[in-house]
């Protein structure tokens, strides 16, 4: 067996202003491999003129700034928010609409019979004396009843609807676009009753007349209330979307799917094609019932070409008042200033002498 080396005894530690010993932290490698721990050095005061820092109460300190958010946090919070109050005010809208068609239904239920005798009046008149509209089921009168009240109290407070609608839209658009919401949908609605109104008191009456006569002695009409309201809300929303063709035209312009050269070209197919639309709709074998139909869709098409015509000059005429514009100003910046003109914006600033003085 190895005899471990006992551990030297330390020696004691003598005052620091004694001269004779080095430092305790001063241990050279001598004393490390011996065995004796190296002393840690104590921390030194400050001298004694040094100046006295004076202490700070804590209340006193400014409040550290808040830590900002991440900046995915606050970005999602800002999409999300206005996304939210959209969809919101979507949803008041809606229900504001959905309350004015209840209104309108209630008001139109209690003229209901009133109303489904004037859109029955056309079928009447060319029907043989004594004939009448039947109902193959129990509630079938009832239900056309309803559905005619509906159609009805939507008819009657669609300017309320837009009004909401216009509410809504109104926000994200220019106020060049603003300026053309109102004009575009008076021009619709007028369209569209123009074109309503003309189904009911030009195409009904010849329209149901040749159907009537074309039956035989075999065969004895015997319409249902049902077939007849279906058929008549039909023709009439369709009458009133082809009166909506100037309307269409000039959306398509604005948004340069056509011009007026490419309108003028394709006038002879939609002459064509406006007495094929008015044979399907009206099919009776003289010509006169189809000239009755198509000789408003070829005027709707004219309009449409000179609708189209005053957008494209319009255009044009922005387009060359931009370019002079942007003329002007580039001959002005590369010209400069006028001798004796100042720059705009530039303050003359004080002179040496007053610079002294102040």
């Amino acid at each position: 067996m190895t005899d471990t080396p006992e551990k030297e005894a330390l020696p004691p530690v003598l005052p620091s202003g004694d001269a004779g010993l080095p430092p305790p932290s001063a241990a050279g490698p001598d004393d490390a491999a011996a065995g004796t721990p190296a002393l840690a050095a104590s921390p030194e005061a400050p001298p004694a003129d040094a100046p006295s820092v004076p202490s700070v109460p804590a209340d006193a300190l400014p409040p550290a700034p808040p830590t900002p958010p991440p900046p995915g946090g606050s970005a999602g919070d800002m999409k999300e928010a206005p996304l939210l109050e959209h969809l919101l005010e979507l949803r008041t809208r809606l229900v504001r609409c959905l309350i004015a068609v209840a209104v309108g239904f209630g008001a139109c239920y209690a003229f209901a019979e009133r109303l489904l005798g004037v859109l029955l009046k056309p079928l009447i008149d060319v029907m043989p004396s004594g004939s009448k509209l039947i109902a193959t089921g129990l509630p079938e009168t009832f239900f056309t009843v309803m559905k005619l009240a509906l159609v009805a109290g939507a008819f009657v407070v669609s300017p309320y609807i837009f009004y909401q609608l216009w509410r809504f839209v109104a926000p994200g658009l220019y106020k060049e676009e603003r300026k053309l919401i109102v004009p575009i949908a008076i021009a619709t609605a007028v369209f569209f009753v123009g074109g309503a109104l003309f189904g009911y008191f030009v195409v009904f009456p010849f329209g149901f007349k040749f159907f009537v006569d074309y039956a035989s002695d075999y065969i004895t009409v015997m319409p249902t209330i049902s077939a007849y309201f279906s058929l008549a809300v039909t023709l009439l929303f369709a009458f009133g979307l082809i009166f909506e063709l100037p309307v269409f035209i000039f959306f398509l312009t604005s948004l340069g799917l056509v011009t007026t050269k490419a309108l003028r070209k394709f006038r002879r197919w939609a002459i064509l094609l406006s007495f094929i639309v008015s044979a399907m709709l009206t099919p009776t074998p003289d010509a006169i019932n189809q000239l009755l139909m198509a000789g408003p869709m070829c005027a709707l098409y004219e309009l449409g070409i000179w609708v189209s015509w005053f957008v494209d000059k319009s255009r044009k005429e922005e387009k060359a008042a931009k370019e002079r514009a942007e003329a002007e100003a580039a001959a002005t910046a590369a010209a400069g200033p006028a001798p004796g003109q100042e720059t705009p914006g530039a303050e003359a600033g004080p002179t040496d002498t007053e610079s002294r003085a102040g």
